[in-house]
């Protein structure tokens, strides 16, 4: 048994982690390669190793990173009535919602889920009275800088525009902290860096919902149009009429497809086998 002085020299986690940190890195990459050297050590642990480096990958992605495509937004137009859209606020469960007029490029402003709950008060409710300010920003904007202008602002939604004005997609403050404190991994779940197209057979593919339907087509050999979605995220979604969940399937054409990953708002990646050609077309299960 350790004597009380013994005790009381033994260096403290505090004292060992700077003891570490003493070695000045001077860049980047010498700054990771300590912190998992720490890990390695036993001086954090996995969870505090991953904040961190979310937090250093923050200061250098860009919202066009991590947005929702326009494609995938959960939007209310202003032309419905509260009976008509209800029904979709509940299924998608979201706090905010933007709100059109005309299409999803004509962003008007933003809906609180909870102030939905003046028209089951039964008092009188325009939805355009409801609506609080959009706000819009360039793709370009760094995570860390938006993070700050959410904080400072209270805001927790934005809208993403393209050099052109037009709407790209729209980010919320939940998508950049996923960032920092990572989503639930499982076994489907690949690295970021990887294409977005890996063959895992001679008949199946792993693809990313983000995939142009250019390069989609390129891979595959199918002629899917790509005026209405740009991506074949976008395309799966339409097919299914709502956001599907993992594990379930449709058929398009000869391509099976079956969703590996998605949340509340967006589709992540899909597995597709290529079946041999048959006179089905859609089918949904």
């Amino acid at each position: 048994m350790a004597s009380e002085s013994e005790t009381s020299n033994k260096p403290s986690l505090l004292e060992r982690l700077s003891h570490f940190l003493l070695r000045e890195p001077e860049d980047r990459e010498q700054l990771v390669e300590l912190l998992h050297s720490a890990y390695e050590n036993q001086l954090m642990d996995g969870d505090s190793l991953e904040m961190i480096e979310g937090v250093l990958q923050v200061s250098e992605m860009q919202v066009r990173d991590i947005m929702i495509p326009r494609s995938q937004m959960d939007v209310i137009d202003i032309t419905d009535s509260p009976k008509t859209f209800i029904p979709h606020v509940i299924e998608t469960a979201h706090s905010r919602f933007p709100v059109i007029e005309d299409d999803k490029n004509d962003v008007i402003g933003i809906l609180l889920a909870k102030d939905l709950l003046r028209y089951y008060a039964g008092e009188e409710f325009e939805v355009r009275d409801m609506l609080r300010p959009a706000v819009f920003i360039p793709e370009s904007k760094r995570l860390n800088v938006l993070l700050k202008e959410f904080r400072s602002n209270r805001n927790h939604i934005a809208m993403v525009v393209d050099e052109y004005g037009g709407v790209a997609g729209m980010v919320t403050i939940e998508d950049v902290l996923e960032q920092i404190v990572g989503d639930i991994e499982d076994e489907y779940d690949y690295d970021q860096d990887e294409d977005n197209i890996i063959q895992q057979s001679a008949t199946k593919y792993r693809i990313k919902a983000l995939t142009e339907i250019e390069d989609f087509n390129e891979a595959l050999g199918t002629r899917f149009s790509d005026e209405e979605f740009s991506t074949i995220g976008g395309l799966v979604v339409n097919k299914f009429g709502h956001l599907p969940k993992r594990d379930d399937h449709v058929q398009i054409d000869n391509l099976s497809i079956t969703i590996v990953r998605a949340d509340s708002r967006r589709l992540h990646s899909i597995l597709v086998e290529v079946l041999p050609m048959t006179t089905d077309s859609v089918e949904l299960t």
